[in-house]
């Protein structure tokens, strides 16, 4: 009897380390493309961290809920982070300077936060000179999932009927913002009859 499970159990055994040791081989998992990309991105409805400390013995509050349905119409750079994160913070500036620069162009940025604290994030925020865009909470990182989050810092480009074009994995650089944002500029507006269905 135990012969028989032993040999039931290398048999299950030796096909998953075949398939672990494959994946294994196949390299670098960044470099695997997300399977959103051409797809509708996923919506999100997701509460904005309050950068004002709480007063000694509050409870910690958010701000406005941000809803991605809302920015249709408009190019959206989401961007993962958290402040335990070292590529964060070389990308950080970076972001910031570039929400600025396209702030007036129908283009809007959302840092989501991934596995991370309030106070962790407005101490990151404050250590980085601050943040010209919201910063989104991700309560049990369900957000994160629905976009296949392979770690962090990732930043996705959403065009303006809401399908996602791009994504980067690790620090992006204000050069792969500028060029991803300029090339979604330039294609034509959606009609919005055709969006709301109008005739």
């Amino acid at each position: 009897m135990s012969w028989t499970r032993a040999a039931l159990a290398m048999l299950v055994a030796i096909p998953l380390l075949a398939l672990f040791t494959f994946g294994l081989g196949r390299g670098d998992p960044r470099l695997i493309p997300s399977p959103l990309v051409g797809r509708p991105a996923p919506d999100f409805a997701l509460p904005v961290v309050a950068l004002a400390d709480p007063p000694p013995g509050g409870e910690e509050t958010t701000g406005d809920t941000i809803r991605l349905s809302d920015a249709r119409g408009d190019i959206v750079v989401l961007n993962f982070f958290a402040s335990w994160c070292a590529p964060c913070r070389v990308e950080h500036r970076g972001l910031t300077r570039m929400a600025e620069r396209y702030a007036d162009r129908g283009v809007r940025f959302y840092g989501i936060v991934y596995n991370d604290t309030p106070a962790a994030v407005r101490g990151y925020v404050r250590q980085l000179g601050g943040q010209s865009y919201p910063a989104l909470l991700d309560p049990g990182q369900l957000v994160a999932i629905d976009y296949g989050l392979v770690g962090v810092p990732e930043t996705f480009f959403i065009d303006r009927d809401g399908t996602v074009r791009r994504k980067v994995f690790s620090a992006v650089t204000e050069g792969q913002l500028i060029e991803e944002i300029e090339k979604l500029l330039a294609e034509p507006a959606a009609d919005p009859d055709a969006v709301t269905g109008a005739t």
